[in-house]
């Protein structure tokens, strides 16, 4: 029985290495970063408090690029809208949520392998959102809006860049300043270790001058589960059929009390893209405060 030669072995194990080599170099390449797992924000809720847990203060635009139309829209909201059912069950948007609680992300592959999606479950409203990464476009402007929007990523090095179309209307915080059904919103994720950074930048033509940027960081939780969050509407409050909560403009008597509270001049609580800056503290320099409730 003849035996291979050695010559002919080690040019075959050589054109092996090659074909392997060359595969690997022609395939798709990997995400260099897993964000598969569940992550939380439980005891780092003091970044931006108030969006997370209690909501902002009435009257309270500091720092946010509105319109006046915006503006208009947030100086008639009344807080009681929320006891309504059909807003007590009403899911964050996409370019809102996570606020708070848990997120649980996991990868979606094809049968060859090829990244198709990232999926995201939300514990607050149990809300689920898919993350397309196999380059598909996005859908002609008429199709429908909705509160997750259509969402497709890409990996930029370490980071995955995403880019949300098709939202239905929502907000840009919860006392009234609202967001439109034309926003679309770019976000960043960001992974150092066991820490997770995701920065939302949020353009609207209908209620804001400028992008605005938030960012919200998570811990990765080894072993969590997520549980259901139940979440059943009822009637609250007894009011006449058809009534919905609201303030006619000029009417809304706690707009002022944000800026009494910490001895703000009446016009920065206001907003708009100017309160964003530091230079805006020089401009107002000359403006006089407003005395604190606490009365300093």
């Amino acid at each position: 029985m003849k035996h291979p030669r050695p010559a002919r072995i080690a040019s075959l194990g050589a054109a092996l290495v090659l074909w392997i080599g060359g595969a690997m170099t022609s395939a798709p390449a990997f995400a260099q970063v897993n964000l598969a797992g569940v992550w939380e924000n439980l005891g780092i809720l003091h970044e931006d408090e108030p969006e997370r847990l209690p909501g902002p203060e009435i009257g309270d635009y500091l720092g946010i690029p509105i319109t006046d139309a915006a503006r208009l829209h947030a100086d008639s909201w009344d807080a009681s809208l929320l006891t309504l059912p059909e807003y007590q069950c009403r899911v964050h948007p996409s370019d809102y949520s996570p606020s708070f609680a848990g997120i649980r992300l996991w990868e979606e592959y094809t049968p060859g392998q090829d990244l198709l999606a990232i999926h995201l479950h939300h514990f607050a409203w149990g809300t689920e959102r898919t993350i397309w990464m196999d380059g598909r476009p996005h859908p002609p402007e008429y199709a429908m809006h909705t509160s997750m929007g259509f969402s497709t990523g890409k990996w930029e090095g370490d980071v995955l860049s995403i880019y949300t179309t098709h939202l239905k209307e929502g907000w840009i915080r919860r006392n009234g300043i609202p967001r439109s059904d034309k926003a679309t919103f770019t976000e960043h994720w960001i992974r150092h270790g066991d820490n997770l950074t995701i920065m939302t930048v949020i353009t609207d033509p209908g209620y804001l001058t400028e992008p605005f940027i938030r960012t919200r960081d998570y811990i990765y939780q080894e072993g969590e589960q997520l549980p259901a969050y139940p979440c059943e509407p009822q009637v609250e409050v007894l009011r006449a059929k058809g009534a919905i909560p609201h303030h006619l403009p000029g009417t809304n008597p706690f707009l002022n009390e944000f800026a009494q509270r910490h001895g703000l001049p009446p016009q920065a609580a206001r907003g708009g893209a100017e309160t964003m800056y530091p230079e805006y503290r020089l401009k107002i320099s000359g403006s006089q405060t407003v005395t604190k409730a606490a009365g300093k």
